[in-house]
């Protein structure tokens, strides 16, 4: 049977089956969508996290954690790398020590790693967050580095050189900003990074899978790591995210990062002295940067406000899209360096949007 009609036959049977269900429907229509991405081998494996008014709407995987042994994906506990979704979490470590008194995010980073090479200019704490310090991105082969390199050890990639700009006065996204944070709350908190945001994010939050690569360490729930060439899929070059644990480096579920957007539906807590900040997109010269502190803060295509990250990093791609007036979490992660399938994510999520509430505009 031609696989279009043996889709929209089971399409309508489905219809007839549920009385019309417009959910159900959307359902289907996204899950069509994810399938073909596999059918098509346009990404190696995926998992997919949906939650609705505090439980979970929609959850399944697709495709293979190992193409070569057809591991299957189960979102609750297949391990993938979440490249910049990690940022989220480290704003969420960041915020409770503001909140502790423990770090000002007006002070200058001098205050808290007086070590770090002086510049032209000052930077806060505030700047690096929101990617306005003029800290350089990566250069070369440092977004795929392959070296056993603590947080104050990887300074040296980039400590001697100058800033881009005045610091305030632009917009450089880069997880370098992240490594001198996380320094900075390292040296603070006289524990390491790692677990300071185990003991204050993680745990409390119920993030039983969510934790730092340990590089060469077998995961046996971890997905096979790849990139994409015209050839298909191979197995990505290893890497060492150590040192950008705060920017890029943390492993975890589709089922966790939804649990952890599941926190910041909460208005009270979002909505609160110190979280509304993190929310709350920059400014330079008059124009946003759609960018908080850690996390993207803008509008979709139709206008609806949301705040996450989209991650890329080395064998992972991440999108985590949290959107408080519709109450919903999207979490979706992939085991392939950046496969270009964003469009088709957001469009997955506008299925997902138009379908639970009949008062958005489609």
């Amino acid at each position: 049977m031609n696989p279009v009609i043996k889709y929209l036959k089971n399409l309508f049977a489905s219809q007839r089956v549920i009385g019309g269900d417009k959910e159900l429907l959307g359902k289907l229509q996204a899950d069509k969508i994810l399938q073909k991405l596999i059918d098509d081998r346009r990404v190696p494996g995926l998992a997919i996290t949906v939650r609705k008014n505090n439980e979970v709407y929609f959850e399944k995987g697709y495709g293979f954690a190992d193409v070569e042994q057809h591991t299957r994906i189960d979102p609750q506990n297949t391990i993938f790398r979440i490249a910049s979704v990690s940022k989220p979490i480290a704003a969420a470590a960041l915020a409770s020590m503001v909140e502790e008194g423990l770090l000002d995010l007006d002070a200058s980073i001098y205050k808290y790693v007086p070590y770090f090479p002086k510049k032209e200019f000052d930077i806060s704490l505030r700047q690096l967050a929101g990617h306005t310090a003029g800290i350089r991105g990566y250069r070369g082969g440092e977004y795929g580095l392959n070296k056993p390199l603590g947080i104050k050890e990887s300074l040296a990639l980039f400590q001697d050189d100058d800033l881009l700009f005045e610091p305030g006065k632009g917009f450089q996204y880069t997880s370098f900003d992240w490594v001198l944070i996380s320094l900075a709350m390292q040296e603070v908190s006289g524990i390491p990074f790692a677990d300071y945001v185990r003991e204050k994010i993680l745990n409390p939050c119920g993030l039983k899978n969510t934790f730092p690569e340990n590089p060469g360490h077998h995961l046996p729930n971890g997905t096979t790591f790849y990139s994409k060439g015209r050839l298909g899929f191979r197995k990505a070059i290893p890497v060492n995210n150590a040192y950008k644990l705060a920017g890029g480096g943390y492993l975890s579920t589709s089922a966790d990062i939804a649990l952890f957007g599941q926190v910041y539906l909460d208005p009270k807590f979002r909505e609160g002295k110190i979280q509304s900040q993190f929310l709350t997109s920059g400014i330079i010269n008059g124009t946003p940067t759609y960018y908080g502190l850690g996390w993207q803060v803008t509008q979709d295509k139709l206008g609806r406000t949301y705040y996450g990250h989209v991650g890329n990093g080395v064998g992972g791609y991440a999108v985590f899209y949290v959107y408080p007036e519709q109450d919903m979490v999207f979490s979706i992660l992939i085991n392939c360096t950046n496969p270009g399938v964003l469009d088709t994510l957001e469009e997955v999520i506008s299925v997902f949007l138009k379908d639970v509430n009949s008062n958005i505009p489609t």
